[in-house]
């Protein structure tokens, strides 16, 4: 197979499903020439509990990936996930040296941003830039050459347990790739998702897998918090198995099939037919039942979301609005319950901005993949964590100050 320099892999290990996305870097932009799925059987609400079944799913989705696309893969972009993730945000100020602010500046007052007080379980993933501060001047995206005596940095820093970490990273080395960058998946799906004028407006992106739901706010052009809540479409699933008295295979397949969030929609002489346990005959069910199973769960989901949105100050910045993505939002129904709980409007999220295969990922259930490929082309990292790395930590501070060098 051949090895081509002008690829980007995206790897998104999810609770339910582990996808990897090939993107072949154009004068265009990104076109998509590969995928490859598989069933995840080693991880629980987004964070790595089996090595071995985690390292056999990412096997079967690279060498799918490899087939579609004709290509070797030799190293990933992997995105993260689980309840352990956390957002906050952070200043920094330092005295202007020369009078005009200089790359230097920039990265000291960034540095003085992240001197944060982090439990040592935990480790940055992210230093995100908001704005910088010259002077009285605020608002300023790009001070380099503007004049001034004290530069102040805004920044977004997200942290993540360092086990989560190294054992995503471990799981990937051990298929034989190399981890160019761990990225939030939230971040990731955002720039699949999301148009730059959402962004500017105010927008909040939630992404509903598996087995978490992750949220990101968007105000101003650039984020302003992020969190990631313990639950996902596995719980709906769950739901309906016990509900429907039917095996958990078998409730998904009807989830997929059948599945609407919003009774109203649910023709009221609709039926399906559910498959019992144990041998006995399959029963005909009125299709309005298996919405009111799945209804107060999806409100529930989107509650908590709202919660979060709340709690983190920026609801009534939000102008364009809410974008639900993620395996759920496939679900019939979803935008318009959406509209109900959070009260502006709410629109599915697919992947944008690409070529090549468009038609086989236009679909919310590759943002993170498609999103983990265009943030792999916006912001080609300089460390890569290979097998021999023995101190991960060290890797993401190198990683770090090597990403604001190029964004800067």
């Amino acid at each position: 197979m051949a090895k081509r320099g002008n690829m980007i892999v995206g790897l998104d290990v999810g609770t339910t499903k582990t996808c990897a996305v090939v993107g072949e870097v154009t004068d265009s932009g990104i076109d998509i020439v590969g995928i490859g799925t598989h069933p995840s059987q080693g991880l629980r609400k987004g964070v790595v509990v089996n090595i071995d079944n985690t390292v056999e799913s990412i096997k079967s989705a690279i060498e799918e990936a490899e087939l579609m696309s004709g290509t070797e893969i030799g190293s990933v972009y992997a995105g993260i996930a689980g309840s352990h993730i956390e957002g906050m945000n952070s200043h920094g100020i330092v005295a202007v040296k020369g009078r005009e602010v200089d790359e230097d500046d920039l990265r000291r007052a960034i540095e003085a941003a992240k001197a944060l007080a982090i439990p040592l379980d935990r480790e940055i993933l992210h230093i995100i830039p908001q704005y910088f501060i010259v002077d009285n001047q605020d608002g300023v995206k790009d001070p380099i050459g503007m004049s001034g005596v004290r530069l102040e940095a805004k920044v977004h820093v997200v942290i993540g347990s360092v086990t989560s970490v190294q054992n995503v990273i471990k799981s990937v080395n051990r298929v034989g790739l190399d981890v160019n960058d761990i990225i939030l998946e939230p971040l990731a799906s955002s720039e699949a998702v999301l148009s730059q004028d959402e962004k500017e407006l105010g927008v909040a992106i939630i992404d509903i897998g598996g087995g978490t739901t992750d949220i990101a706010v968007f105000a101003e052009g650039s984020i302003k918090h992020t969190s990631v809540l313990p639950l996902g479409g596995n719980y709906l699933t769950n739901d309906i198995a016990v509900g429907l008295r039917t095996p958990m295979n078998e409730a998904e397949k009807i989830k997929i099939k059948y599945g609407c969030a919003y009774t109203p929609l649910i023709p009221t002489d609709d039926s399906i037919e559910v498959p019992s346990v144990g041998g006995r005959t399959p029963r005909k069910v009125a299709r309005q039942i298996l919405g009111e199973i799945i209804e107060p769960r999806v409100e529930e989901i989107l509650r908590l979301a709202h919660r979060e949105i709340i709690k983190s100050g920026y609801e009534d910045l939000l102008a364009a609005g809410v974008v639900v993505t993620g395996g759920t939002a496939i679900l019939e129904g979803v935008t318009e319950l959406g509209e109900q709980v959070f009260n502006m409007p709410v629109r599915r999220g697919i992947p944008v901005g690409i070529g090549g295969l468009t038609d086989v990922v236009n679909s919310p259930l590759y943002a993170t993949g498609v999103g983990l490929v265009l943030y792999g082309y916006k912001n080609k990292s300089g460390r890569v964590f290979k097998k021999r790395d023995g101190n991960i930590i060290i890797g993401i501070i190198r990683r770090m100050k090597k990403w604001f060098t190029d964004y800067f």
